[in-house]
């Protein structure tokens, strides 16, 4: 994909997004985020996603109730939640469902596709790649500098992989569920 087909791709709808958590983080995997930086188009297919489903999910940070930080997942579909974990990496989240209904998908992994040289295995990794930091966090995911998209040629057929969610041991019940998407064989997945 080369720069100049970057402008065929547009962001998708915010019905898209005001859906079902698992059907959304399912129905990200081959789509591209892009994000421009300095008039310059970065873009990463998504490879691999968790889905997060709300106050009853442990393992989800709305679990913990509305506050300053989780206010962008209690608002509405198609928005950034971009939050820092260990003081020093930030992930970036896919506010998902009807307002109100705090849930998200995280984007694990990213196939670099343009302007991408760092490692994109793993959120925090991908975050730094794609320069997304606190400043995204609460942006409407259909505005032209930020937003994910279709790729504007046919993806090749890929086989979705379900697993346990990564790093959620605190979870009870919740730790052991098949809420990890990614995309079967991609070289670029942050773990089997």
């Amino acid at each position: 994909m080369g720069s100049e087909q970057f402008t065929d791709i547009l962001p998708l709808n915010r019905a898209f997004y005001d859906r079902e958590t698992i059907d959304v983080a399912r129905d990200l995997l081959g789509k591209v985020l892009v994000h421009v930086v300095d008039g310059m188009p970065k873009i990463g297919r998504i490879v691999e996603v968790e889905a997060y489903l709300g106050t009853e999910d442990k393992a989800c940070h709305s679990s913990r109730g509305l506050t300053s930080r989780t206010r962008v997942m209690f608002g509405p579909p198609g928005h950034a939640y971009v939050y820092m974990i260990y003081g020093m990496y930030y992930c970036m989240n896919v506010v998902t469902e009807k307002e109100g209904n705090p849930c998200a998908v995280l984007i694990r992994a990213l196939e670099p596709v343009l302007n991408i040289s760092q490692k994109t295995k793993g959120p925090g990794l991908l975050c730094q790649a794609m320069k997304i930091d606190k400043r995204q966090n609460g942006l409407d995911l259909l505005s032209a500098h930020f937003f994910i998209g279709t790729p504007p040629a046919d993806p090749l057929p890929f086989s979705v992989v379900s697993r346990p969610r990564i790093g959620v041991h605190y979870a009870g019940d919740w730790k052991d569920r098949p809420l990890r998407f990614y995309i079967g064989g991609s070289p670029y997945i942050s773990r089997k």
